[in-house]
């Protein structure tokens, strides 16, 4: 079972007819999760010894030698499916799961950091670097990349410490995904479609993406995808969030460097680097969502897909989801499903993350209605918290008040986690294996 508290959360439901709601929401999460298991996604493209896509096959027996890189939180499983599929040479994979295996005993398992990268991070990535540089033109390297390879898969510009400050501080002032990443692309030696310079290999990049719209150069910062940004635009990203001044001046100096021509920019568009790498996306947020979608028609809802690219503040998004889509219930038994990734501009001290500020930012929208609403980090890890979201209905305001706790007081500390965990309405899950963004479900 998905979550460890799943009893729990039913159970918090004040009547018989808010109990099948929350059992339901919990169990159309699961489908979801379920929908974008590496090991499933990645079968999927394998027939024999070929790589099947929709516009073409690759058959991998051509080569002299396959190999696998990967790195990020649905790696692990990615690269244990590669390798029940075709014979594997060696592999470096690069996870933040300490609990993980593969039985391939060829593959070498290091464990990095995320959100912030650490040495861990480092050391894999050296590792990858030294296997590419020895492979030849007639050998293919099978890149596994999913959500948290940006931080998994580092070899910095800069020394770490002042790279882990920069990233910290642009975590919590609310930037989007693209803008950090492309801070990161250019503080770094392998993103941004840098890591195809270090082998004469063909390349394939399997994708899970967990970015809005699916962008390649953006996913786990693009390491295998020509990359259209430069380090002018990581200037005007740090200046407009006010960062420019606050940062490590070896980051600074980096930077200046860059846009003076001293050092090279990431490999752009024509680059013939890329003429042997094929990148493909094998699973993203909207086939979660109709994970969702068909586990809600089987258990008798009209279900609906509202966007699979949510973004904006949480706390902003959680009203207007809730103004904005209680409206469109026209009857019973609807559920609506949305997906996406929002932020969280940070002010506060507290515990929690962007799904849980997200639930807690609606509870007086919902108080006194029939409906049940669940935000849910797909990859099991929501902020900064051990939760991966939070489920509330319209009797949790009333659970609240009766233990004093006051949803706006928890808002303006950050701290959403504090709030839920006193009322047992966190998703505990522990990290998934899979990560394909956000996902909020609505019933009534």
């Amino acid at each position: 079972m998905l979550f460890k508290n799943y009893d729990d959360l039913v159970l918090n439901g004040q009547s018989p007819e808010l109990q099948q709601k929350r059992r339901d929401v919990l169990d159309m999460l699961s489908a979801a999760v379920d929908a974008v298991q590496p090991s499933r996604v990645v079968k999927e493209v394998f027939c024999d010894t070929q790589l099947v896509f929709a516009s073409e096959a690759i058959d991998l027996s051509s080569f002299d030698h396959l190999y696998i890189v990967g790195f990020g939180k649905a790696s692990v499983g990615m690269a244990q499916a590669v390798c029940d599929a075709v014979t594997v040479t060696k592999g470096v994979i690069i996870t933040n799961d300490p609990s993980a295996i593969i039985t391939n005993h060829s593959i070498e398992v290091i464990i990095g950091g995320h959100p912030l990268a650490n040495e861990g991070s480092i050391r894999g990535a050296e590792k990858i670097l030294d296997l590419l540089g020895k492979c030849s033109e007639n050998d293919c390297v099978i890149v596994l990349i999913s959500g948290g390879g940006s931080s998994l898969f580092c070899k910095p510009r800069v020394p770490l410490t002042d790279l882990q400050k920069t990233i910290n501080l642009l975590l919590r002032c609310g930037v989007s995904i693209d803008e950090l990443n492309t801070i990161r692309k250019h503080l770094s030696l392998v993103k941004g479609g840098q890591l195809v310079q270090y082998t004469k290999a063909v390349i394939i990049s399997l994708i899970i993406s967990d970015i809005v719209h699916d962008p390649i150069t953006s996913i786990a910062s693009g390491p295998t995808s020509p990359d259209p940004s430069t380090f002018s635009d990581a200037r005007e990203i740090l200046k407009r969030y006010k960062l420019w001044t606050n940062i490590p001046v070896a980051v600074r100096t980096s930077i200046i460097e860059g846009i003076n021509g001293h050092i090279s920019d990431t490999p752009k568009k024509n680059d013939p680097v890329f003429e042997t790498v094929f990148n493909f996306i094998i699973a993203d947020n909207e086939r979660a969502c109709q994970g969702a979608i068909d586990k809600a028609k089987e258990l008798g809802y009209d279900a609906k897909l509202m966007t699979t690219s949510i973004t904006g503040e949480a706390r902003v998004i959680g009203k207007y989801l809730i103004n904005g889509v209680m409206k469109s219930f026209l009857h019973r038994k609807t559920v609506v499903i949305t997906s996406g990734e929002t932020t969280v501009t940070v002010q506060g001290r507290g515990v929690g993350g962007r799904n849980q500020e997200l639930v807690l930012s609606c509870m007086e929208e919902i108080a006194g209605d029939e409906l049940v609403v669940a935000s849910f980090a797909t990859d099991g890890i929501d902020g900064n918290s051990n939760a991966a979201g939070a489920i509330a209905d319209g009797f949790t305001l009333t659970r609240a008040r009766e233990k004093k706790l006051n949803p706006s007081h928890f808002l303006k500390q950050n701290n959403s986690n504090g709030f839920f965990q006193v009322l047992n309405d966190t998703l505990l899950t522990g990290p998934t294996g899979t990560n394909v963004m956000d996902i909020q479900i609505l019933i009534r």
